[in-house]
């Protein structure tokens, strides 16, 4: 019996030999300029949008036109799945030149790997001034692949600084393919609530300072984090994973299954072919999960404590009289 693979996806071939050679040693690539001003408005404008709740959901309700973005987005740091309602986030997850380049790197560890690519998740970090980053992690630990193909492209919606909270790696942490222990990190001030990564030599960190546009490619295996925004701009990031078409993505399992033949097949396929179309595809929820933050508690404390000093005052003087 032929199984069907759909039809296939013919993506543009964007890295250079020595990029697709630097991704596979170091673990990550850093492609300045591969996102379009006029698309990175578009990506800015939809994320606002989002926020404000256009895209019918639960997670996300209307909100008044007249708010202005800063005040609309400054609560939430971070929409998962946003392609699952917008139409344009899918668009972005599935944009040629990013396809491209995954279809040369995704697994170039691998010998004889064809080049097919699907991707299961989205996350729209806006991580407003104040927000905490996240502490030491990998990916693969989060999303596992049956081949150490997970991949993360991490699109530059701003500028990304020491002072904004950039990404920092650890360059080629990725290639004893060891997933590292967790504990709670216990620096809530810097990072946000998952836990941290330890038991590794942390002196080879490397900031990923980047302008708006870039796209960095990072693997599922190497460390990476960010720290807390001290600046007062936003620092907005689309980060959309990917592995390998021909992996099985056993990202839970199900009554009757076994580790060896899990496969959630909640994803879209975005360059070269789906060997297991024949499976068919989960429709996804139209809804999105947020992921709020501490910073956001310290705003609201703060904007509490006024309050609560004058109505202390007035009850004071009020039992002089």
């Amino acid at each position: 019996m032929q199984m069907s693979t759909g039809p296939r996806i013919d993506v543009p071939k964007i890295a250079s030999r020595d990029q697709i050679r630097s991704y596979i040693d170091t673990g990550y690539l850093v492609l300045p300029d591969l996102i379009t001003p006029a698309e990175i408005e578009e990506l800015r404008h939809d994320a606002a949008d989002l926020a404000r709740g256009k895209y019918p959901c639960e997670s996300l309700k209307p909100l008044p036109a007249d708010m202005h973005d800063e005040e609309v987005l400054q609560n939430i740091l971070c929409i998962h799945q946003p392609h699952f309602i917008s139409p344009v986030m899918e668009k972005y997850v599935r944009h040629p030149k990013i396809c491209g380049v995954l279809s040369q790197i995704t697994a170039a560890h691998l010998p004889f790997w064809d080049g097919s690519v699907k991707c299961m998740q989205s996350m729209l970090f806006f991580k407003p001034p104040g927000f905490q980053g996240q502490a030491w992690h990998q990916d693969e630990i989060y999303i596992p692949t049956r081949d150490r193909s997970l991949i993360g492209a991490w699109i530059a919606m701003d500028d990304a600084t020491i002072q904004n909270g950039c990404l920092y790696v650890i360059p080629g942490s990725h290639r004893p393919g060891y997933l590292y222990m967790q504990r709670p990190h216990g620096n809530p001030d810097e990072f946000d609530f998952a836990q941290e990564s330890y038991g590794f030599d942390e002196s080879p960190e490397s900031p990923v300072e980047v302008k708006t546009g870039t796209v960095v490619f990072f693997n599922g295996y190497l460390l990476h984090r960010s720290r807390r925004n001290r600046s007062p701009i936003y620092r907005r990031v689309l980060v959309n994973h990917y592995c390998n078409a021909w992996s099985f993505l056993p990202w839970s399992l199900r009554e009757g299954e076994t580790p060896s033949r899990a496969d959630r097949r909640c994803v879209v396929p975005v360059a070269g072919l789906d060997p297991y179309a024949w499976k068919g595809y989960e429709t996804p929820p139209k809804n999105v999960w947020l992921r709020m933050c501490k910073a956001r508690e310290e705003k609201l404390a703060q904007a509490a404590a006024p309050a609560s000093s004058s109505a202390a005052a007035a009850a004071a003087a009020a039992a002089k009289t």
